[in-house]
């Protein structure tokens, strides 16, 4: 019996079944909500709220692309800061295809092309700069869902996983799983070969801004809907957190679509009236959204001039 269920699999995968599921949560809230959703209303100062959380949101992108370097830098590459951020932002879209890799991938072959970079990359070291970005966000992220107190504080552990001792094979084992997804030869990564420089403090550092700076974008879709004072804002960030780490580390969900809703929902509904709340879930997606497609638009066009220009 055990071992039918160890080989027993979801057509299509466990993490698109929860995707469709937490999306599916997410329409029949929606549904079941519509006739309040439509009466909430938008004034003036709430479109500026709304304009404040885009710009916020595209701040967060350039956060994020620089800590990106942060992390190469620690990795022992040595980034060129302006390709390196306009790759990012340029491939940062590709998060939405199906598959949830295609910015990975991206980032992988400009490595290895040696463009970010004053020197190519190995395969090894390319993979595992593409990968530990994600896993620092997710150890940021989950160390501010303890600041909601009680079974949150379980949030901190994560980054005890950040210790090398520990660190070096989470890392190797996340190389072999995703090295032929990420066009990576599997043969090149030789157990036990990699070695980490330490505690990866400067790069947790800037990826907890870039998480904060993204809280931020949200914390303005509260403020547009008026709902500040349904809950403390060390409540909301702790809420933000969780449910932007799940929608991270389901990348079967473009982008973490349906499931941070579902998360941000299920975790906050009991605090906060559920129609605005959605509202908030909506909105900042939106919000977020046109932020991807606004930084990517840009770099694309700054990563075109400087490719002609000769400088990347």
């Amino acid at each position: 019996m055990i071992q039918r269920l160890r080989g027993f699999s979801l057509p299509g995968g466990a993490r698109l079944w929860v995707s469709a599921a937490s999306f599916a949560f997410v329409l029949t809230a929606v549904v079941s909500h519509g006739s309040q959703l439509l009466q909430l209303s938008l004034d003036r100062q709430s479109w500026l709220w709304l304009a404040l959380g885009l710009g916020l949101s595209a701040l967060s992108l350039v956060v994020n692309g620089l800590a990106w370097g942060v992390v190469l830098r620690w990795f022992g590459a040595a980034p060129r800061w302006t390709p390196v951020l306009l790759l990012f932002l340029e491939s940062n879209l590709r998060k939405y295809l199906p598959g949830g890799v295609w910015h990975l991938v991206t980032r992988v072959r400009a490595l290895r092309a040696g463009g970010p970079c004053r020197q190519p990359l190995s395969g090894r070291q390319a993979l595992g700069t593409v990968l530990l970005d994600p896993l620092l966000m997710a150890a940021a992220a989950l160390a501010l869902v303890a600041l909601g107190g009680g079974l949150g504080l379980l949030g901190l552990l994560p980054l005890l996983a950040l210790v090398p001792r520990w660190l070096n094979p989470l890392l190797e084992g996340l190389e072999r799983r995703r090295a032929q997804a990420l066009e990576v030869d599997p043969a090149g990564l030789n157990p036990g070969s990699l070695r980490l420089p330490g505690y990866p403090w400067l790069p947790l550092l800037a990826e907890l801004v870039f998480v904060l700076c993204r809280f931020g974008g949200f914390a303005c879709c509260v403020q547009a809907f008026d709902l500040n004072v349904q809950l403390s804002w060390w409540g909301w960030l702790s809420g933000f957190a969780l449910a932007w780490t799940a929608g991270l580390v389901v990348p079967a969900a473009p982008g973490g679509l349906g499931v941070f809703e579902a998360v941000l929902v299920l975790r906050l509904a009991v605090s906060v009236p559920e129609a605005p709340l959605l509202a908030v879930a909506l909105s900042y997606r939106l919000v977020v959204s046109l932020a991807d497609c606004l930084m990517a638009a840009a770099a694309r066009r700054d990563l075109a001039a400087l490719r002609n220009s000769g400088y990347c």
